[in-house]
């Protein structure tokens, strides 16, 4: 079966970088601690358990009182400010970091060191906020993210702490040399089940910036 993914415009394309144009959608996130790895993993359980059905429904019916949503694509994490524990999320199906001292020069926080993650996936364009099931589990909840526009920087193989820093700084270094300004924390979005052969993996890191 075909896995949905957010919809978006391509703005323009520049190799493997594009700028990108998101519609609003809603996600389910948590809050993780750990590396990468780690993190990873428990935020993962947290939010595929609320999908596969702990969950409240709406408006329950006599035959069922929880619902199985469908998995997307990707599944993204984000480091997060050291000073705010809540910075907007946006995009794919999703984990990011939220660090507690790493940070670049500019105040980014760096996603090599991050031991504060969120995590997020995407809910199926099916559903808004208002018809979603509700978590059981207190550490999940449910959010509208707004239209945003991205740079997203695409690229294959296993993802560690230093190739996902690496890749964050060349984006951040293309952004500088366009005088294009980026906001937030990057994110990273991976679309693929673990068992995926490294040169068929879709990773990108994902920053928003401002609209061109």
């Amino acid at each position: 079966m075909a896995t949905e993914e957010p919809k978006f415009e391509v703005l323009s394309q520049h190799g493997k970088i594009e700028l990108r144009r998101y519609p609003a959608f809603v996600i389910a996130e948590t809050t993780v601690e750990g590396d990468m790895d780690a993190a990873s993993g428990k935020g993962f359980r947290a939010i595929a358990d609320y999908i596969f059905g702990n969950n409240q429904l709406v408006s329950p019916s006599p035959d069922a009182a929880s619902e199985k949503i469908a998995m997307t694509a990707p599944v993204t994490m984000e480091p997060l400010a050291p000073e705010s524990q809540k910075i907007a999320m946006t995009a794919p199906v999703a984990m990011e970091p939220l660090t507690s001292q790493a940070a670049g020069s500019d105040g980014m926080p760096a996603m090599q060191g991050a031991t504060r993650w969120r995590m997020h996936f995407v809910m199926p364009s099916q559903y808004t906020l208002a018809s979603l099931p509700k978590p059981n589990n207190p550490a999940v909840t449910l959010r509208e993210v707004p239209a945003k526009t991205w740079a997203v920087l695409t690229y294959s193989g296993f993802n560690t702490e230093a190739k996902i820093q690496q890749k964050t700084d060349e984006l951040v270094a293309w952004l500088a040399s366009q005088k294009i300004k980026s906001i937030g924390s990057p994110q990273l979005a991976r679309y693929n089940p673990p068992w995926t052969l490294p040169m068929f993996r879709r990773n990108e890191i994902m920053l928003e910036i401002e609209q061109p």
